[in-house]
C-alpha cells in the first residue's frame, strides 16, 4: 500500500539528487550528507512508495516508472517551495501584501490614477480601493478598516497621522452662458440672489460652502438646494438649476471643454488641502508604508493642479 503521508522533503531531495548526481556519494557529497544517510532515506522512500523506483538491472540510478513519477511530483514540490519563499520573502520585506485606500468621493477623479502608477511600479502588492462620502470614510477609519484614506480636513474623533498632499481648490462653478460669467466684479448681492446647489450636511464641501456664504453674507438668507453627489450638481449647473462651490477637481474637465465657468470673486477659490491619513495607534505594515512612501514621492504627479 502506497503511504504518502509518511513521505518527506528528506526522502524526495536524496530521490533527486542521486539521480542528478549519478552516484549516492555524489548525492551525499551535494546534500551535505553522509552516504549511508542518504542510502536511508532511498529504502524509506522506496518503502513508503511500495515499489522499486530504481531499476536495478541497469548501470547507475535509472529511476522507474514509478521512480519518474515520484520525480516528476518533487520537481513540483521543490518548484512551489522556491515560488513561496520568494513570496514570504516579499511579504517581511512589503514587496507583496494589500493596502487598503479609502478616498472621499472628491478623489475620485485623480485617486484611481495613483493606484494605476502605483501597480505598474510594484505589482506584487494588492491595492483595494473604497470610496465614500466624508461621513463613511471617517466611520471606516473609526471602524480600522483603512489602511491608509486621501481626503481634505482630518477627522477630529480619530487619532491619526497626517501627510500633505497638495492644494486642493474650491471654484464657483456656473453655466457658461451665465449673467455673471466673466464679470470680474461680481457683488455680494448678485451672488444672494442666486440659488446654491449643494450635497448633504456634514460633507466637506457642503460646510466650505456655508462658511464661505455665511461671511460674505453676514447673516442674511442664502437658498440651498440638496443634491446627492457631485455629478447630480455639476449636471444641474450645467442645466441652469443654480450656482455651486465644488472642488476644481471634480469639474475640471467641463471647465477645461467649456461646459462650465468658474466665476470670480474676492476670496475664491477656497483653497483646502489634501491630506493622506493613517490611524497613529498602530504602526503601518511594510505594503502600506511602501504605498505611503511612494504616494508622498509622486504626489505633485498625481494630485493635479487646477
Amino acid at each position: 500500500m502506497v503511504d504518502f503521508r509518511s513521505l518527506t522533503l528528506k526522502q524526495l531531495r536524496a530521490l533527486t539528487t542521486t539521480v542528478e548526481q549519478g552516484t549516492v556519494t555524489a548525492a551525499a557529497k551535494a546534500l551535505h550528507l553522509t552516504p549511508p544517510a542518504v542510502t536511508t532515506q532511498l529504502k524509506l522512500l522506496e518503502k513508503n512508495i511500495g515499489a522499486p523506483i530504481f531499476d536495478r538491472s541497469s548501470d547507475g540510478f535509472v529511476p522507474t516508472e514509478v521512480g519518474d513519477e515520484i520525480l516528476a511530483a518533487a520537481e513540483m514540490i521543490e518548484n512551489r517551495l522556491v515560488l513561496a519563499r520568494e513570496r514570504v520573502e516579499a511579504l517581511v520585506s512589503g514587496a507583496a501584501g494589500t493596502v487598503v485606500v479609502g478616498v472621499v468621493s472628491t478623489g475620485k477623479y485623480f485617486a484611481p490614477f495613483i493606484i494605476a502608477g502605483f501597480q505598474k511600479a510594484f505589482p506584487n502588492i494588492r491595492v483595494k480601493l473604497s470610496i465614500g462620502n466624508r461621513g463613511e470614510v471617517i466611520s471606516a477609519l473609526e471602524r480600522d478598516e483603512f489602511d491608509l484614506a486621501i481626503m481634505g480636513r482630518p477627522p477630529a474623533n480619530v487619532a491619526v497621522e497626517r501627510s500633505m498632499l497638495g492644494d486642493h481648490p474650491h471654484v464657483l462653478i456656473a453655466p457658461p452662458d451665465h449673467r455673471l460669467a466673466g464679470d470680474s466684479h461680481i457683488l455680494v448681492e448678485d451672488l444672494l440672489k442666486e440659488r446654491f446647489l449643494a450635497r448633504e450636511p456634514g460633507s466637506g464641501t457642503r460646510l466650505l460652502m456655508e462658511r464661505f456664504l455665511d461671511r460674505i453674507s453676514h447673516g442674511r438668507n442664502f437658498e440651498v438646494i440638496e443634491m446627492g453627489t457631485n455629478e447630480t450638481i455639476k449636471q444641474a449647473v450645467m442645466a441652469g438649476l443654480g450656482l455651486a462651490i465644488i472642488s476644481a477637481h471634480t469639474c475640471y474637465s467641463e471647465l477645461t471643454e467649456g461646459k462650465l465657468a468658474a466665476l470670480q470673486f474676492s476670496g475664491l477659490p477656497l483653497v483646502r488641502q489634501w491630506y493622506l491619513i493613517r490611524r497613529s495607534d498602530h504602526p503601518p505594515n511594510k505594503a502600506t508604508e511602501i504605498f505611503q512612501s511612494y504616494l508622498l514621492e509622486h504626489r505633485e504627479t498625481f494630485i493635479p493642479r487646477v
